[in-house]
């Protein structure tokens, strides 16, 4: 606390003392400290302190971030706090349409596409295989997975906090789960895509739409036994690999029917 004179008088300077109250609301406890979840708690603000600045300080990450409510009023990342305000933080309604409160982006993604990071390969497979444009390389950078989002509009999928706490980052998804299908049930809930899921029309490997291709076309490009019985094929004009429903088809049938998704025709 500053102290100065000014006519003989000693005054003191309050503004460096802030403390604000906060509430964070369903999985976004997960963040926080564990004596820090599912309760009211004060903190002490620095000085000019943004809501942004605080909620990333206390570990939340501003991409897992829809609502922030001020003394009940909805604000964006750039309001500054003050001393004595109560914040109440949340993340992404599942079952109520809050758009008219929203205040932290400007503009909800038209399309749902992904890149994913170094680590999440397997979740980047199965996203392609439920029809996702999904950009993965083992090798991408942090500046260039961040480019990759702004420049396409991507949702950033990572288990890197502090990649989601870059300022220029405006859409991502930290993935809790560990194991490729949990963490695709995971995505999958969270950002509710059953509706948007087109399974089996992406290529697995570069991410290119398949396309159909005519039997006769693949004769020789296939295994003898798999022409024998299979007649329907799809193919990457990309990579040129060729898909068929096999066994591996029938068990992802499986995992597809289980989180909602409907299987459509051969593209």
């Amino acid at each position: 606390m500053a102290t100065s004179r000014l006519g003989g008088w000693r005054w003191r300077d309050n503004r460096a003392m802030v403390t604000a109250t906060f509430r964070f609301y369903e999985e976004l406890n997960d963040f926080l400290a564990p004596e820090r979840r599912k309760r009211d708690f004060s903190v002490p603000c620095a000085r000019a302190a943004t809501t942004k600045h605080m909620i990333e300080a206390l570990g939340v990450p501003h991409t897992e971030v829809e609502l922030i409510l001020v003394n009940g009023q909805s604000v964006g990342f750039e309001h500054m706090l003050q001393d004595g305000d109560r914040v109440a933080v949340y993340p992404k309604f599942e079952a109520l349409d809050i758009s008219p409160l929203l205040r932290v982006r400007s503009a909800p993604l038209r399309i749902t596409r992904f890149v994913a990071d170094a680590h999440l390969g397997g979740l980047a497979h199965l996203l392609r295989m439920l029809g996702f444009d999904t950009l993965y390389r083992n090798t991408f950078g942090d500046d260039e997975i961040v480019a990759l989002s702004i420049a396409e509009e991507r949702i950033i999928l990572t288990r890197d906090l502090e990649l989601l706490k870059r300022k220029q980052v405006t859409h991502g998804c930290y993935v809790h789960a560990l194991k490729p299908e949990q963490q695709l049930r995971e995505i999958f809930e969270r950002l509710d895509l059953a509706g948007s899921a087109r399974p089996f029309s992406r290529c697995l490997e570069c991410n290119s739409p398949l396309k159909l291709l005519p039997r006769e076309a693949a004769a020789g490009r296939v295994p003898p036994a798999v022409w024998q019985r299979q007649f329907n094929y799809n193919t990457c004009e990309r990579c040129q690999r060729i898909y068929w429903q096999g066994s591996h088809w029938l068990r992802m049938c499986v995992l597809v029917n289980e989180l909602g998704a409907t299987v459509s025709d051969p593209p």
